[in-house]
């Protein structure tokens, strides 16, 4: 059974970090795009970031320069680190996985997806 499982939310204050991991197992990753997304209050889920299978990395412009994604392809586990946190980033954070690689910001790509882990951002 595959499976992904965040874990590392929680709440802190503006301009403060947090380091969210996400862990696969069933199958491995380590070919596969993985990616972050968030659903902020009220509104429709989001892209935030991916990493291909090659290590090269996307973000959306609203956490470039903040958030930095990486993997650990021998522990099958995604990671993000977010700093400079707003409240605007406060959401549930989803990690997911493309098999085909494909590299895109689409949701509708992902095969796999995590339960969410809350991230709440107080000013």
């Amino acid at each position: 059974q595959v499976q992904l499982v965040e874990s590392g939310g929680g709440s802190v204050q503006a301009g403060g970090s947090l380091r969210l991991s996400c862990a696969a197992s069933g199958r491995t990753f380590r070919t596969d795009t993985m990616a972050w997304f968030r659903r902020c209050p009220g509104k429709e889920r989001e892209f935030v970031t991916f990493i291909r299978g090659s290590g090269s990395t996307y973000y959306a412009d609203s956490v470039q320069g903040r958030f930095t994604i990486s993997r650990d392809n021998a522990k099958n586990t995604l990671y993000l680190q977010m700093n400079s946190l707003k409240p605007e980033d406060t959401a549930v954070y989803y990690c997911a996985a493309d098999v085909s690689n494909s590299g895109s910001s689409f949701s509708r790509q992902y095969d796999y997806w995590g339960q969410g882990t809350q991230v709440t951002v107080s000013s």
